[in-house]
């Protein structure tokens, strides 16, 4: 299990009610989402920087072939 953390936050409160309606959950579940979607958006935005500078290259006929090939004749 991941470790925890217990925290005190102060925030405004119609901020989190907002936030808890649209979520649905409790207050702790709703913070969770919350710094879920930051790292989420960290993560992507990393991503995002990395666009044109990976070569990627796929042979979808090599693909094929590979789902083709019969890998139990062989033991």
């Amino acid at each position: 299990m991941t470790e925890m953390k217990k925290i005190t936050a102060f925030v405004p409160a119609r901020l989190l009610a907002s936030a808890q309606e649209h979520t649905g959950v409790g207050i702790s579940e709703t913070l969770r989402l919350g710094l879920q979607k930051i790292a989420h958006e960290r993560f992507y935005k990393g991503l995002q920087e990395l666009e044109g500078k990976v070569d990627f290259e796929y042979d979808i006929d090599a693909s094929r072939e590979d789902k083709d090939y019969d890998f139990g004749s062989e033991r």
